[in-house]
């Protein structure tokens, strides 16, 4: 089995509606993610995937939907005071948890047709979480 991963470091803000504790407050994260590609056999470059099309493919929408915006729960009251104010707001179906910000990159990823293994968000540089979608069946 070989494998390639590939890092973006971006910048957002949340909160959490569903948590009891200070996350429940807006903050910010300096993030990294790593989307990971595995594959049995090497292309015809000898390559699992090539990093720029990783890169350029993932990259473009995070920059654009959710580096420097607050994510928010659809159910945020906060959603329609910044719409309001044309300020960039990324909205979810789910709290912007650490986790489920990983399944949301990795469905885009796979949506752009990268044979994601796993995503992995680094929320702090000590604290990591991990989405491995299903496997193809």
């Amino acid at each position: 089995m070989y494998s390639v991963a590939l890092t973006i470091d971006f910048c957002y803000g949340h909160r959490l509606l569903n948590y009891q504790g200070k996350c429940s407050r807006l903050h910010g994260h300096n993030g990294r993610v790593e989307i990971e590609i595995r594959a049995d056999a090497l292309d015809h470059q000898s390559m699992v995937a090539d990093f720029t099309d990783i890169d350029a493919s993932v990259r473009s929408w995070i920059d654009e939907h959710i580096d420097h915006r607050l994510i928010l729960h659809r159910d945020d009251p906060l959603v329609a005071v910044l719409e309001k104010h044309d300020e960039p707001v990324f909205v979810m179906d789910a709290d912007p948890t650490a986790e489920s910000i990983a399944r949301l990159i990795c469905d885009v990823a796979k949506e752009r047709g990268l044979q994601v293994y796993r995503v992995r968000l680094w929320e702090t540089p000590a604290g990591v979480a991990s989405y491995t979608p299903p496997a193809a069946g």
